[in-house]
């Protein structure tokens, strides 16, 4: 069975409890079960990881060449994950970045992302709801022999 990888960086293990007016109250493992439920029809299954640490990401990364596709959720690492970055340019399948907030509508240092110009899309400020809709663009993105 196909596999999708959904990376999640730093303070992201701890959705639902940490500031839910920004990040809603949906947890890691509902926002799993419902890329799940996108990507059921096609006989693909979730690959959840969250780490706080960048290195282990990477491993996740590298780990992970074999998946259709991955969403990833670098958290505050897309304002300096060069090493992030570099893995990430080396995944050989299509991939989306997501952010539950709207970065360009909070500080200033969260306006750029290291990680974006490499990222086949961007969705960010949709809380949750961003996840389902990357999950229904690697679908579209992926070639017919991958799914």
């Amino acid at each position: 069975m196909s596999e999708l990888l959904l990376l999640n960086g730093p303070n992201l293990g701890i959705l639902g409890r940490r500031e839910p007016e920004i990040y809603g109250t949906e947890t890691l493992g509902d926002i799993a079960d419902a890329v799940a439920d996108e990507i059921a029809d096609r006989g693909w299954k979730v690959k959840s990881v969250q780490h706080e640490s960048e290195a282990e990401l990477i491993r996740a990364i590298q780990d992970s060449y074999d998946t259709v596709g991955a969403i990833v959720n670098p958290g505050a690492l897309m304002i300096a994950g060069w090493s992030l970055r570099d893995a990430l340019a080396s995944y050989p399948r299509p991939w989306i970045e997501v952010h539950i907030s709207n970065i360009w509508a909070r500080e200033s240092f969260r306006h750029a992302s290291v990680i974006a110009p490499i990222a086949d899309g961007l969705i960010a400020g949709l809380g949750a709801t961003g996840y389902r809709l990357a999950a229904r663009a690697l679908l579209a993105l992926t070639p017919a022999e991958a799914r």
